[in-house]
């Protein structure tokens, strides 16, 4: 009855005399619940004053703790086409086994017989150098030898100028010794004239005299010409000892222009051995390259370059896979908010992809199938999603993870912060306010902080 008339029909019909109200509207039915809700309030705030783990959640996926234990796809550093395959996806190889061969596409690396020819020229440029340091060797003799005559050639002359320099004072006294000789010869003609005029002396005395002065004058010119021709003599010594010194200076330059020569050409020679060398060397490593092994044991897991006779360039993908031995992570993201409240050896409950779980956020104690991580180190920049990057190791004090999980399937992880009330973190998600603010102490573990 909705009683919204102005008949009341309640004031008029007594509606007790019905079963069904008399059913109804008794005392006892407002006293049962009136207990209800009475017990049911103390419940209410009892759960409310209960405690509360404060969590972060975060998605994610498996990874490895070390880089080099994570699935990894193999490149060949040179261009290449594939020639043969030795293994099939899913086959297991060791360090070191060839998976496929490859041979050459550029025109340079097509001659087979290309490492023997390489050897055989660095042979013969080895030869060469080996020719050119005797050559340097025969030229530097030969210098050597040309100095050594120079020198005795030098001394020849001098001496020559020695015994020029001597001569020309032997031929002075003589000279000096005609001059006199002369002197007295006139003395003894004018004598012997003058006592023949006086008739003491007959002519033939003045005739003798006459010719002996004659003689004497006679031979002082002829030593006057011996001193001239001594004096000359030491001339043509001083030329002949300048002629002797850029004789065998333009013969002992030359020597050595010839060997500087053959010096550069031995240099020269000798860098080419060098190049070639190099050459050989970065042909036979090229040569090693043809066998693309595996560069750690593991799963073959797909063949990114398929088929016989395709063609890649280097560093293109050819073929992917997965380590044997590796030791798993959690590799999860995390709020910019939430992140200055993950510190490293926070504790962390996870819930694998495919592994039944139950899960109480604020209970941890009480979840079913969550298995316990270890932050163990965080990104220091954000991630294109948005997010920081946490990585998360198994939990030693925890329950080992399943084995048969595998790199790359998903995760849900619970990040454990303080214990609040419950009604306290129903007042905070109302509001919107983040987790509580904390820094854990230094030397106290999480089990003790919690």
């Amino acid at each position: 009855m909705l009683n919204i008339s102005h008949n009341k029909l309640n004031r008029k019909i007594d509606l007790l005399h019905f079963k069904s109200s008399q059913k109804v509207f008794h005392a006892k039915h407002y006293k049962h619940f009136n207990r209800f809700l009475l017990a049911f309030t103390i419940i209410g705030f009892i759960v409310l004053l209960l405690p509360w783990t404060q969590t972060i959640s975060g998605k994610g996926y498996l990874t490895t703790r070390n880089p080099e234990h994570r699935p990894q796809t193999i490149q060949s550093p040179i261009p290449g086409r594939i020639e043969k395959w030795y293994v099939q996806e899913g086959d297991f190889v060791n360090k070191g086994d060839t998976i496929l061969f490859i041979s050459e596409v550029k025109n340079e690396y097509f001659d087979p017989n290309l490492i023997a020819r390489t050897g055989d020229q660095i042979k013969a440029k080895s030869m060469a150098v080996t020719s050119y340091q005797g050559k340097v060797k025969a030229l530097n003799s030969q210098v050597t030898a040309l100095a050594t005559e120079r020198q005795l050639k030098l001394e020849q002359s001098r001496n020559k100028l020695l015994q020029a320099n001597l001569k020309v004072q032997s031929d002075s006294i003589d000279l000096e010794a005609a001059k006199t000789n002369l002197m007295i010869a006139q003395r003894q003609f004018d004598r012997v004239e003058k006592l023949e005029e006086e008739g003491l002396k007959a002519v033939t005395d003045v005739e003798e005299k006459r010719l002996k002065l004659q003689e004497t004058q006679a031979k002082l010119i002829s030593q006057e010409n011996k001193l001239l021709a001594s004096r000359n003599e030491i001339i043509n010594a001083t030329v002949e000892i300048n002629r002797v010194q850029a004789e065998y200076t333009d013969k002992i330059s030359k020597a050595q222009s010839e060997m500087f020569t053959a010096q550069s050409n031995q240099f020269d020679s000798e860098a080419q051995v060098t190049k070639l060398e190099n050459e050989y060397s970065n042909y036979e490593i090229r040569s090693q390259m043809y066998y693309i092994r595996a560069p750690q044991s593991g799963y073959i897991n797909k063949a990114i370059q398929a088929g016989i006779g395709e063609t890649f360039k280097e560093g293109d993908k050819l073929v992917g896979i997965m380590p044997s031995e590796y030791s798993l992570a959690v590799e999860t993201y995390v709020a910019p908010i939430d992140l200055p409240l993950i510190h490293i050896g926070e504790i962390v409950r996870i819930q694998f992809d495919g592994w039944p779980a139950i899960i109480f956020s604020g209970w941890p104690n009480v979840s079913y199938g969550t298995y316990g991580g270890k932050v163990i180190a965080i990104e220091t920049f954000i991630s294109s999603n948005g997010k920081y990057r946490i990585l998360l190791a198994p939990d030693p004090d925890d329950h080992p993870w399943p084995k048969d999980i595998r790199v790359g399937s998903g995760a849900n992880t619970l990040a454990l912060l303080e214990d609040v009330p419950i009604w306290f973190e129903l007042w905070r998600q109302l509001n919107g306010f983040p987790p509580n603010y904390y820094q854990p102490l230094d030397g106290m573990s999480q089990n003790e902080k919690k």
